[in-house]
């Protein structure tokens, strides 16, 4: 089971991917509540080598995948303002009352199963990601955002 997957050509449909296209191309930010809702950020490239691991047969286990830690969703944008040079514009709306204040995966079974662990942080994580924006923009900034 993946957590908030992020990186490069990532979900157009992910907080991660919408910040980066919208602070970068100096658009207002849409953010649901007050920015303290916090997810486990988990990088592709992690993802991919758990994926590849949990490939060897271990029975039937659900193994989570993920960094075991949280990012406040106000941390992401920080970062990505400092990465891409630019402030965001923030549009504040009405948090969704179904939304989760904090999600985050327990990786004990990734760990003990599959000998995997998340190696990627959180800041490189997106500096990987608001420079794959920088580089391939030419058609990133046509890819359209529902809200």
């Amino acid at each position: 089971r993946y957590f908030t997957v992020y990186g490069p050509a990532g979900r157009p449909d992910m907080a991660p991917f919408r910040f980066v296209k919208w602070i970068s191309d100096g658009q207002p930010l849409t953010l649901y509540g007050d920015g303290t809702q916090e997810r486990d950020f988990t990088f592709v490239d992690d993802i991919a080598r758990g994926t590849l691991a949990a490939l060897k047969p271990v029975g039937f286990e659900v193994v989570n995948l993920g960094t075991e830690r949280t990012t406040q969703l106000n941390d992401v944008i920080r970062q990505i303002e400092h990465l891409s040079e630019r402030k965001a514009i923030i549009s504040r709306e009405p948090s969704n009352p179904a939304d989760m204040m904090s999600t985050w995966a327990d990786t004990s079974k990734a760990k003990s199963l599959l000998g995997w662990e998340a190696t990627t942080s959180i800041e490189e994580g997106l500096r990987h990601t608001v420079d794959w924006y920088r580089e391939h923009r030419g058609w990133a900034k046509d890819v359209e955002l529902r809200l």
